[in-house]
């Protein structure tokens, strides 16, 4: 990574402007899962071990622009109390007079959360005056909210024009060198796993990736527009029309430039879409008018297992099923446990977030494969090959 990071610049006594990705899930007013928060420790503490009075900054949900109670960061500042275990003041805006007034009386090794950045609709316009107002906070400029990477915001893109050095934190760094290891120099065989709903949230990814992957496995209900493709009758199934002939484009591509690409051979489907729907697993070739097919089943399990064990190199998308519904969860639960074996062997496993983590977490194997990104989207788009705004904003390492 060309980029500074919080290793290659002074900190004592610095206004540490950090933009962290707190867009937790909260329930009652408090935080239901900590995960992004937890991630964003080994940063935070640096700087504050390091005497930088450090101000964080994040969104959180879609106020729209608009100052609303629902989505303050308050809870948030009280979480992140009682895990630094020391206090983490609250301002009740991110610009403004009094906001100055609190940064500029912080001590060195102490901790201001602003408000949530999206009760202003500037934010995400990335307006110059809005970006320069938060540049007046920071005597240097931290992004470790690889989650929020891929959008130029005020907080992510615009303040860097106002703010340097601009530099990574921990989290950002971890991200940015795992899904290099995926993108640029992958060890090989790399395998690459796609699931989730719809081919068209994937496109971009699956060309990308049939130029470096060695094989690539497609479960989840986006299978069964490609099973469209070849002509099957896929019964109930989920389909996008309007994709069916560039599923055929992908399939085709493939063939011709001999990349391995697999489609499950069996399905799990029910008659209706609901976890206690009656349910049978049939060939691909063989479901039922008005059936849907839900998940893949253990035959496909089986066929991407032998796939998997020859990789040294492994990125996951997308769940296999609705993985939401026990009984339409085992493929989902197949592939996690096979990337955990993969690990426990040595074979790197990137996780891209999203349905993927939750449902290693769901199965508590999510500190069991080698990295799982906070970033959906930004992993996304990194994984296309796109440049993320957040990234190249940072400031680049003189060789």
């Amino acid at each position: 990574m060309n980029k500074l990071t919080i290793d290659d610049i002074q900190l004592k006594d610095k206004r540490c402007l950090v933009r962290v990705d707190f867009n937790v899930p909260m329930e009652s007013g408090r935080v239901v899962d900590d995960n992004r928060i937890v991630e964003s420790l080994p940063t935070i503490k640096k700087l504050l071990d390091s005497g930088g009075r450090v101000i964080l900054m994040s969104h959180l949900g879609r106020p729209k622009g608009k100052r609303n109670p629902e989505y303050s960061l308050q809870p948030v500042a009280t979480h992140l109390t009682k895990l630094l275990g020391e206090p983490v003041k609250f301002a009740p805006d991110c610009i403004g007079e009094e906001v100055k007034k609190m940064v500029n009386t912080l001590a060195g090794d102490e901790c201001l959360l602003l408000e949530n950045l999206r009760f202003h609709q500037e934010e995400e316009r990335n307006d110059q005056h809005f970006s320069q107002e938060l540049a007046l906070l920071g005597d240097l400029y931290v992004n470790d909210a690889f989650g929020t990477a891929h959008r130029a915001h005020a907080s992510t893109e615009g303040v860097t024009h106002f703010l340097q050095p601009a530099v990574a934190g921990y989290l950002m760094k971890k991200e940015l060198e795992y899904l290099s290891r995926a993108v640029i120099n992958p060890v090989r065989p790399y395998v690459a796993i796609l699931g989730g709903a719809k081919i068209s949230g994937k496109i971009e990814i699956i060309q990308n990736l049939m130029n470096k992957v060695d094989a690539l496995l497609i479960g989840g209900g986006m299978m069964f527009t490609f099973f469209k493709a070849q002509g099957l009758d896929i019964g109930g199934s989920l389909l996008e029309a309007d994709k069916v002939d560039l599923g055929a484009k992908i399939l085709k591509d493939a063939q011709k430039r001999n990349i391995k690409l697999l489609l499950p051979v069996d399905c799990v489907v029910a008659d209706k879409f609901e976890n206690s729907a009656n349910r049978k697993t049939v060939p691909v070739m063989q479901i039922p008018k008005g059936w849907m097919g839900l998940d893949i089943g253990q035959e496909s399990v089986r066929l991407f297992r032998e796939e998997l064990h020859k990789a040294r190199t492994v990125v996951w998308n997308g769940p296999m099923g609705v993985f939401e519904m026990d009984n339409f969860a085992s493929g989902t639960i197949a592939i996690a446990k096979m990337l955990a074996d993969l690990t426990k062997n040595g074979t790197i496993t990137i996780v891209g977030g999203g349905d993927s983590a939750a449902a290693l977490a769901k199965i508590g194997l999510e500190k069991s494969v080698s990295h799982i990104s906070t970033g959906g989207g930004a992993s996304l788009e990194f994984l296309e090959g796109k440049i993320l705004p957040g990234v190249a904003a940072l400031t680049d390492r003189q060789n």
